[in-house]
């Protein structure tokens, strides 16, 4: 976990021992621009994406994550519950612009985390990453954080014009807004994968809170078909995701990732659909839930959370994007 921003200076690779101006360059290369980069990718990615041994890059790896340790950046190995209680209690959160939707979760996305909403077509999860896109702009007395958005889109389903739309409908200036999210189109999953390395530059280039992925799983769903490719989906998949989880925890920004669902067709009891990723997805995100249409209404359901009750909410979709129903209904504990 982040505890002090960082200067850039302090963040220099080659005032780290071991790293001379060759080694620099092929970290560079990699998309390991800082420390605080290397610290958060494992050892086997550096060896592989550098052309280090294992060993070395261990080592490399340790080097930057103790550099960071002694500056205060990054926490011990061990610390007290009731410290890690006091930080928590300094962890920022993002209204999602219904009051049904904040109750849910507990006031908002909250930073420091992966939040994954997954549901069929239509279940509002576009609308919702929209949505966030200028609620994470507002002042924090409004429930934002005053930063940026980063929007990955791997679907094609990004629209200005929604981001503009929803802006009006919440008496906002829609122009200073789609000036603050910087969009990244992700054409298949090895491009997906540079676009997330590349991350940790932008994010301390910019005054960045938000990141959404819209959606995680999608190109590795239509690349890798097959029970013989998923083996390799699903070490890239894990990687992608760990990746995610680190740029939030070290630098203290939201990250918001929609994900698809399958049907299993032996499931005779309840719903027959489940989200797609398998258990690297699941174990991966800190958060997950489950929209759902329910006639006009959509449904959010806690599915898995560490504190989270296992509620459910009804919102609905409208011009300000997803909004609260106009007839509120009580919340409904799930099975």
């Amino acid at each position: 976990m982040l505890i002090l921003l960082m200067t850039l200076e302090e963040l220099e690779l080659d005032s780290l021992e071991g790293v001379g101006p060759a080694r620099k360059q092929k970290l560079i290369d990699a998309g390991i621009h800082t420390i605080m980069d290397l610290a958060v990718r494992g050892p086997s990615e550096v060896a592989d994406t550098v052309g280090l041994d294992l060993a070395a890059a261990i080592e490399l790896c340790n080097k930057a994550r103790t550099r960071l340790v002694e500056m205060g950046r990054l926490e011990k190995d061990f610390v007290s519950a009731s410290e890690i209680y006091k930080r928590r209690q300094n962890i920022e959160k993002i209204s999602t612009g219904t009051k049904n939707l904040d109750e849910l979760l507990m006031g908002g996305i909250e930073t420091q985390a992966v939040t994954e909403f997954y549901g069929e077509f239509g279940s509002g999860k576009t609308q919702l990453c929209h949505t966030l896109c200028i609620m994470v702009q507002l002042p924090k007395e409004l429930g934002g954080l005053d930063g940026g958005a980063i929007y990955i889109d791997t679907e094609n389903t990004f629209r200005p014009e929604r981001i503009a739309g929803i802006a009006k409908a919440r008496d906002l200036d829609p122009d200073p807004i789609l000036e603050r999210i910087i969009v990244a189109k992700a054409y298949n999953s090895p491009h997906q994968e540079l676009i997330v390395r590349e991350l940790g530059r932008v994010l301390d280039q910019n005054n960045i809170k938000l990141v959404i992925v819209d959606s995680a799983v999608a190109h590795y769903r239509a690349e890798f078909l097959g029970r013989g490719t998923l083996a390799e989906r699903q070490q890239r998949l894990n990687r992608f995701m760990h990746l995610l989880l680190r740029y939030s925890e070290t630098r203290n920004v939201a990250v918001v990732m929609t994900n698809q669902v399958q049907s299993v067709p032996d499931q005779f009891f309840g719903d027959p659909t489940k989200a797609t990723g398998g258990h690297i997805v699941a174990h991966t995100s800190t958060y997950r839930i489950y929209l759902r249409r329910a006639g006009k209404n959509r449904i959010a359901k806690m599915v898995d959370s560490p504190y989270h009750m296992e509620r459910e909410f009804p919102f609905i979709l409208n011009e300000k994007g997803v909004d609260d129903p106009a007839e509120e209904t009580t919340s409904r504990r799930g099975r």
